[in-house]
């Protein structure tokens, strides 16, 4: 396993970010920087979002964004989702991803989240199988998703 630290990004990772978001989507264009920062910048000052990071070296080679909804069912408690799971294509199968996920999932349970919900477009087995070996279970529930036309 790559010896990595996993923390809360910064905002000074947005340029490592953005490189490593090239993996999860290569074919989304580029942000412009003006925008990117703007984004960047509501991300980390929200107090229901956090992005964690995988830093190996000098490199940042995973990530996830976890928000944290807050709720007024399950008595008050609020429950998270995890978005932008990525790790860099030259350090997968290396546990990386799973250090970043598990770093999600403690920080949604010190926020006493009663759930935490993560969904894939994916239709790979092998990145399904990777989110069951980091806790996660298929066939709990149904999600639907619509997207802006």
């Amino acid at each position: 396993m790559t010896q990595a630290i996993v923390r809360s990004a910064t905002e000074h990772d947005l340029p490592e970010v953005l490189k490593l978001y090239r993996h999860l989507h290569p074919h989304d264009p580029e942000l412009e920087t003006a925008a990117a920062e703007r984004v960047w910048s509501k991300l980390l000052t929200s107090s229901f979002m956090t992005v964690i990071v995988g830093q190996a070296a000098d490199l940042l080679v995973s990530s996830c964004t976890l928000a944290i909804v807050p709720n007024l069912s399950r008595g008050g408690r609020s429950y998270a989702v995890i978005e932008n799971v990525v790790t860099h294509a030259d350090h997968r199968r290396q546990g990386l991803g799973r250090r970043v996920l598990a770093h999600a999932l403690d920080v949604a349970w010190r926020a006493d989240c009663y759930k935490v919900l993560l969904a894939t477009g994916s239709k790979r087995e092998t990145t399904l199988r990777f989110y069951e070996e980091a806790g996660f279970h298929r066939g709990g529930k149904t999600y639907f998703e619509i997207r802006r036309p």
